[in-house]
């Protein structure tokens, strides 16, 4: 297409145009615009994305260019979007007005009151502009003639007003106002803001008429009527700044009419007076133009930044409170402006603080604003105030003294990377003196164990795979769902998800049907959804059963107690832990039952194949299965709770041979295990919340951090919740029922919930005795056991000894 319409002598004006192409002043939005237009006519100018984003900020204009650039926008989006936000920020704080030259504009009138208008005065060279004609340089001009030579006089230039003249200069006297202290073309009055001579007047310097606006008038009008009252407030005020001038006073603000200042110093502006260096103290070193290094102030070692690009010194919000110097309000607060373009507030300042450089002491004041890697910025006042002068390139800052001497401050230098010397080399260094260090680096986080390292589990990786294979086989039990009489189908509308949790749900929803675990449904039965977040950060999908388990009749196939599987590790030195990977998944739902497992969704109606977690009897139909599978091991070398197999063994020999036949049983049944969940050739076990090791049983630490933590129950709930962890361990404390009796009676039914010091002595004693739990001996064999009863009224208690050890 750019082909068949553009000739290639286009292209390569539009290639030219697009490469020189920057903002004028403050009209970003036609230079965004010009910009998108010419990327699509030439796209291969600013391709890859990077290079699109390096040329739209290097046509920015000047005042915003370094701001975008500090950002480091990773779109164009955000660069554009960046970038017109400073522009409207400049734009309000006056900024283009006071750095951008103005254009000179020269309006020569004929006779006829005509005008015509001579435009980009630049460089001496004058362009006659003409309707119908094209911008053509004067080639014989007096400004061309000129060019290249400066004043050939004896008169001495004047400062103020940048002429060469002699005598003392004379103030203005404005044309428009009769005031003095400025020219018609600064007027107040004159201008368009406010006055009565429109826009047009500020460039008509030679005629008394108005320029016609034509169409554009209304636009004029609106802006003028808008700024009308503002100005008039300033005429006011400017009436006796210029009758002072007048009498040979110095002249007064613009904007506030008082004398002493000018209008770009007027502290009524709302414009950042302050700059200040924000970036990291790494990148600080390496860069060659920064100078840093950490010093003393106020005796405190300070990360110390020499920055001339900050008007003030400022000191980080973290290191104000180490100054041990109270904070003074300030009467016209400071708008710092950050290397990001953010404008913070500074209200108050820290005075009399002391930096310590070489020998000397330097009195330095300081606003508490919020840097990045550095304590302390110091800015152009003090280093203009001491004379300092930084030298970027040898890193130094060299400060004059009142003796004549020169103090000279290192910083800190680029990081070198280390060397590696002969140890002959290193001999000589340490003949010579040189002090040697020996460091000794220890990796703490230890490599995530592979299948193919360890002993035994190597021969077995079917065992462990990165996820379940597809659907059970069929197995000795199956799971299945007896509903109390009369009982009628119950169907929930879905819970409302968060939108991460939607995708969340879409993706295991998927995940389920390619593995063939579940399948639409058309049943009448439907539960809700809802997720649990794992130890590891993610999502667990939970189907809510809670109104199919109240119409469920309960199986009561026991679960094992766990002082009576603790009593089988007697003896044990050598440990290994295996859980199921899904364990629920690898068990059939019989046929009838399935539709009883239904669920409802925001992605449709589906239903369960498998055991799934949440319904009341699967713990007890896992632990049959288990029971079934592991019958002829159990309680000779392995004890198993739920999904959670322990291997237990007296010596490494028997430890081998065991964990090989638990290992060959789970392949000959194709029960799969999670290899990150699982541990091997242990000599100290975490299982059922207890650390078991050859000495005994301990309670588990985690646990104990928990009890620690534990804030005083307020409801009848959480003393119940308590009550339920430390129980757990009972076993543990001696008389617990005992201590724990004025917590019980709290939770009765009926019972008015009254915390007293009972309780609290009650708590507090329980959570002492968890968290220096004895440890338990394990028993060995049948021999040598004495009981030690003690009755009262209240109950009866008892210690189970075994050698003098305390079994339980």
């Amino acid at each position: 297409m750019r082909k068949k319409y553009c000739s290639h002598a286009e292209i390569q004006r539009l290639e030219t145009e697009f490469w020189h192409l920057k903002t004028e002043g403050p009209k970003i939005a036609e230079y965004v615009q010009r910009f998108h237009d010419l990327s699509h006519v030439v796209p291969y100018m600013v391709t890859p994305e990077f290079k699109r984003i390096e040329r739209f900020i290097w046509g920015l204009a000047p005042q915003i260019i370094s701001m975008v650039t500090s950002s480091k926008p990773a779109t164009i989006t955000e660069a554009i979007d960046l970038s017109v936000a400073l522009t409207e920020e400049a734009i309000r704080l006056n900024r283009f007005d006071e750095v951008e030259p103005k254009k000179k504009e020269t309006h020569v009138e004929s006779s006829g009151g005509n005008k015509r208008k001579f435009s980009n005065f630049k460089q001496g060279t004058g362009v006659v502009v003409k309707k119908g004609e094209s911008n053509a340089p004067a080639q014989d001009t007096a400004s061309s003639r000129r060019k290249g030579k400066g004043y050939m006089g004896t008169h001495p230039k004047s400062n103020s007003f940048q002429r060469h003249h002699s005598g003392r200069c004379g103030l203005k006297v404005c044309e428009a106002c009769g005031k003095t202290g400025h020219s018609k073309d600064s007027c107040w009055a004159s201008a368009g803001r406010g006055g009565q001579g429109g826009f047009g007047n500020r460039n008509n310097r030679g005629g008394t008429g108005n320029r016609p606006q034509g169409n554009n008038g209304g636009d004029g009008n609106r802006v003028n009527n808008a700024n009308q009252a503002g100005a008039m407030n300033r005429n006011q005020r400017n009436n006796q700044a210029g009758n002072d001038g007048g009498n040979g006073q110095r002249p007064g603000c613009f904007n506030c009419g008082d004398l002493g200042h000018y209008k770009r110093n007027c502290p009524e502006l709302n414009q950042a007076r302050g700059r200040v260096f924000n970036i990291e103290a790494r990148e600080a070193r390496q860069d060659p133009n920064v100078v840093t290094g950490t010093f003393l102030v106020n005796q405190r070692y300070a990360s110390v930044l020499f920055d001339t690009g900050a008007d003030y010194s400022f000191v980080s919000l973290e290191f104000k409170n180490m100054l041990g110097l109270a904070a003074s309000k300030l009467d016209i607060p400071y708008s710092i402006e950050l290397a990001n373009g953010k404008l913070v507030e500074a209200n108050e300042v820290i005075r009399g603080c002391v930096i310590e450089l070489g020998e000397r002491e330097f009195a330095l004041d300081l606003l508490p604003v919020q840097l990045g890697s550095f304590d302390v910025v110091v800015g152009m006042d003090w280093l203009s105030s001491n004379k300092a002068e930084i030298v970027c390139h040898e890193k130094v800052v060299r400060i004059p003294n009142e003796d004549g001497e020169t103090i000279v401050v290192h910083g800190e230098k680029r990081e070198t990377p280390l060397r590696i010397i002969s140890c002959l080399k290193a001999r000589r260094c340490l003949q010579k003196g040189c002090v040697a260090f020996l460091a000794h680096i220890v990796d703490k986080k230890a490599a995530e164990p592979k299948i193919e390292d360890i002993p035994v589990v190597r021969e077995y990786p079917e065992v462990f795979p990165e996820d379940l294979p597809g659907l059970p086989p069929q197995r000795q039990v199956e799971f299945r769902i007896d509903l109390v009489p009369g009982a009628a189908p119950v169907a929930k509308a879905p819970y409302r998800l968060a939108p991460s949790e939607m995708q969340e749900l879409s993706t295991q929803l998927q995940e389920l049907l390619d593995k063939g675990f579940i399948r639409p449904s058309f049943s009448p039965w439907g539960a809700t959804v809802l997720f649990v977040k794992k130890k590891d950060g993610s999502f667990r999908m939970c189907i809510d059963y809670r109104e199919l388990n109240k119409l469920t009749i309960k199986n009561r196939y026991p679960l094992p107690r766990i002082d009576d599987l603790f009593d089988q590790l007697q003896g044990s030195s050598f440990y290994s832990k295996i859980d199921l990977r899904s364990g629920y998944h690898q068990l059939w739902i019989q046929e009838e039952s399935i539709p009883k497992t239904a669920f409802r969704t925001r992605y449709g109606h589906y239903e369960f194949l498998v055991m799934p977690f949440g319904l009341t009897n699967a713990p007890a139909v896992f632990m049959d299965l288990m029971n079934r599978v592991c019958k002829p091991y159990l309680d000779k070398f392995v004890i198993v709770f739920i999904d959670d197999i322990l291997i237990y063994s007296k010596t490494k020999a028997e430890h081998e041979q065991h964990l090989r036949a638990i290992l060959e049983l789970l392949k000959k049944e194709q029960l799969y295990a999670k290899f990150s969940k699982c541990e091997f050739w242990l000599r100290e076990v975490q299982f059922l919340g207890h650390v078991v090791n050859g000495d005994g049983i301990h309670v588990d630490p985690t646990k104990i951090e928990a009890i620690k933590d534990w804030e005083t129950p307020k409801t009848p709930t959480e003393i119940r919740q308590f009550l339920g962890l430390a129980g757990y361990y009972r076993r543990f404390i001696e008389n617990f029922s005992k201590i724990a009796q004025p917590l019980t009676l709290l939770t009765q039914k009926d019972k008015k919930f009254d915390w007293g010091i009972k309780q609290e002595e009650a708590f507090h004693i329980l959570k002492d005795k968890l968290c220096n739990a004895p440890i338990l001996a394990l028993p060995e064999g049948t021999d040598d056991f004495v009981v030690y009863c003690d009755a009262s009224r209240q109950g009866l208690g008892c210690v189970l000894m075994q050698r003098q050890k305390v079994i339980a």
